[in-house]
């Protein structure tokens, strides 16, 4: 491989008006309690419809159901073994299934010493037991324990706890309404999710982490087609186009099919032409070769038609921060998830490539997954305090309207309402081999580019390369996870 393709001077993020992240989002008062929203179906896919692709054998009814039959399996089965059942982490929690008298005290001790992680999973436990008077009693002493400006964990319990109160007094879309929600303005999300992009480095990981795998794979490529799942900013193609920019005997052509997502478009202020324009002039200040192709069908309802694909051009795809917001065969029996990555299979691209968070909320039971959703939001939280003040208003906003939304989402919400629905990357792993993909090498040289990235960040943070992944966490939690596949 040509070094200077990887020149870390080219390859490293630019601040710019690209920042690209597509968070959902919500507000909260300075106490904890909600008061904005954005409407809860801004980015659900329609998961009751799904397209009859003809290119595979599993297009019938009885074949589809065989699949997801014996694919639920599988994945039910491996996440039992990740992550142990539902009454495993209730034992593990304090041995009894119901409170009685001696709890009683250990309840009220953990008041007293304000333990908010421990009562907040007292909370979560009395919820998940339908205990509706042992719950409102520990959200009465959670609610002035929690602060969106305390430390990281009292911030996050101002979230979880509101997620909580949403599950036990709504259900399904009524939640939204419940909270009486209000988004913010497009231009003030926007803001948001570049400080975000910004002082966090999992989205500039992810980006760098994949651009590496298409550069790899297309290095002797003359014409590039990027079919990317969800363009939202268009960030991340910047450094890619002029990493191509500057490879030795000129830079291919390229071509980007981005399908658009909606949450995006409201903090873009437009249409998804608006990303293909400034990519656009950015080729041409590169001297690059550039054609741009805007969908706006939703992922879910995706077709081969949509993708402009060309007989005989080098493909890739790009599932960035994406796929977990598919329905799978848990809520829908069409699994549009799987159908996805199928018909994505169909079209022999030369590499996909796939980040998304490493957390495992999508079919874990309820308790299970807020313990996992406190886990994995205790790490971003304390990592977000290493770049920003805690009394920092952009901190407040960021939290409040990049990550909340998604917090709640995860804890009140089931069925086809839950959008947030992230997997391990070894449940992504077997969703790919049973698809027909195989693993694609990771480059080395994108790596050492990552590992100065994070210096910059903080020395907590760390990469490691595990089975052809590429893992960043926080100290001992990973949080994204990066791969590619062919």
């Amino acid at each position: 491989m040509n070094q200077n393709l990887y020149d870390i001077n080219r390859f490293t993020v630019q601040t710019s008006e690209f920042g690209n992240y597509s968070p959902s989002t919500a507000s909260f008062s300075s106490n904890g309690s909600t008061v904005s929203q954005q409407d809860s179906h801004s980015h659900v896919p329609d998961a009751y419809h799904s397209p009859d692709y003809t290119y595979t054998s599993h297009v019938t009814r009885a074949g589809v159901t065989d699949y997801a039959d014996d694919f639920e399996y599988k994945l039910r089965e491996l996440e039992t073994v990740m992550m142990g059942t539902e009454h495993d982490y209730m034992e593990s929690f304090d041995g009894s299934s119901s409170w009685g008298v001696g709890n009683q005290r250990t309840l009220t001790d953990i008041i007293s010493r304000k333990d908010v992680k421990e009562l907040l999973i007292a909370c979560a436990k009395s919820v998940a037991e339908n205990d509706t008077i042992t719950a409102d009693w520990l959200m009465s002493e959670l609610r002035p324990m929690v602060s969106v400006s305390g430390e990281p964990i009292h911030r996050l319990g101002a979230y979880m706890l509101e997620g909580l109160v949403a599950r036990l007094s709504s259900s399904g879309s009524s939640i939204y309404k419940a909270l009486r929600c209000k988004e913010p303005t497009g231009d003030e999300l926007f803001s948001y999710m570049r400080v975000l992009y910004e002082v966090c480095p999992y989205f500039k990981f992810g980006y760098l982490s994949a651009n590496g795998a298409i550069a790899e794979a297309m290095k002797n490529e003359n014409k590039i087609h990027i079919i990317d799942f969800q363009i939202a900013q268009g960030g991340q193609w910047v450094t890619l186009i002029q990493a191509l920019a500057s490879r030795p005997g000129g830079p291919p052509s390229v071509r980007i099919t981005g399908i658009d997502d909606s949450t995006n478009a409201y903090a873009r202020g437009g249409e998804v032409n608006i990303v293909g324009q400034r990519l656009t002039s950015l080729a041409r200040s590169c001297n690059v070769p550039f054609e741009f192709h805007g969908v706006t069908v939703p992922a879910s309802e995706i077709e081969i038609k949509h993708l402009a694909v060309r007989p005989g051009e080098p493909l890739v795809v790009n599932f960035a921060f994406m796929l977990h917001h598919m329905p799978d065969e848990s809520v829908n029996p069409q699994n549009p998830r799987d159908r996805l990555l199928r018909m994505v299979k169909s079209l022999s691209p030369k590499v996909v490539t796939l980040v998304e968070q490493e957390s495992n909320v999508n079919t874990a039971p309820f308790f299970n997954r807020f313990q996992e959703t406190l886990n994995y939001y205790t790490a971003i939280f304390e990592s977000i305090d290493e770049t920003l003040p805690r009394n920092h208003q952009q901190r407040i906003n960021v939290e409040q309207h990049c990550l909340a939304r998604d917090i709640v989402n995860i804890i009140a919400c089931e069925g086809v309402e839950r959008v947030e629905r992230h997997e391990l990357l070894g449940k992504w792993r077997s969703r790919f081999t049973m698809a027909g993909f195989t693993p694609y090498p990771l480059s080395s040289s994108v790596n050492s580019t990552i590992k100065s990235l994070l210096q910059s960040y903080s020395e907590k943070y760390r990469l490691e390369e595990r089975d052809g992944a590429l893992f960043l966490g926080w100290m001992n939690r990973d949080l994204v996870a990066s791969c590619a596949w062919r």
